[in-house]
Formats: C-alpha cells, sequence, structure tokens
C-alpha cells in the first residue's frame, strides 16, 4: 500500500474521514476481491496526483463490517468520497483511472 493511503476502521471512521478537512476517498475492499486487487495499483496512482487536495484511505470490510453496513455497500470494490462529513458520490466495481478523476473533481 502507498504511503499516502491509510487503513481506516470501524473505531476511527469518524474521526478520519467524517471530521477530515479535505475531501476522503475510501476504498472499501477484502483481501480476496479480485476486482479490489486490480483497482488498487490504480488508487495508488491517482493518490500521489491528489496528494494534498484529498485523503484517500482503505477499509477493510471483513474487519470492519459497521461502517459498509453503515452506507449500504453490498458489492466491493465501492470507493466513496466524503467532504465536510457528508458522502458526496460513490463508485462501484472496477472503473478506470479517468472515471475515477472525473468523480473526484466533481467532489473537490
Amino acid at each position: 500500500m502507498a504511503a499516502n493511503i491509510l487503513e481506516v476502521s470501524d473505531s476511527t471512521f469518524d474521526n478520519d474521514v467524517l471530521q477530515s478537512d479535505i475531501p476522503v476517498l475510501v476504498d472499501f475492499w477484502a483481501p480476496w476481491c479480485g476486482p479490489c486487487k486490480a483497482i488498487g495499483p490504480v488508487i495508488e496512482e491517482i493518490s500521489k496526483d491528489y496528494e494534498g487536495k484529498v485523503k484517500f484511505f482503505k477499509c477493510n470490510v471483513d474487519d470492519n463490517p459497521a461502517t459498509p453496513g453503515n452506507y449500504g455497500i453490498r458489492a466491493i470494490p465501492t470507493l466513496l468520497i466524503f467532504k465536510g462529513g457528508e458522502k458526496l458520490d460513490q463508485i462501484v466495481g472496477m472503473v478506470d483511472k479517468a472515471k475515477i478523476e472525473a468523480t473526484l473533481n466533481n467532489s473537490i
């Protein structure tokens, strides 16, 4: 995992994501999920491009079931974008870099 992508858990989600002073992208994933592994390098690349403008977190849905449940996540990978404590957008499934960047740019 890239140095600028951090793990977030059920217990740290509120502080790390909802109280962030800049927009946040959270990648909900699991180690057994093939598409999650495939999208990982794309997220790492984007995290470098948006460093200082957007925070990036990964949330393992197996270890942290409450947060995905709170946001109705039924499929992974799911990317949620937050700003000012509110969920602004979501992307479900394996998508290309351009789709993620377009969604981010609409949110920041």
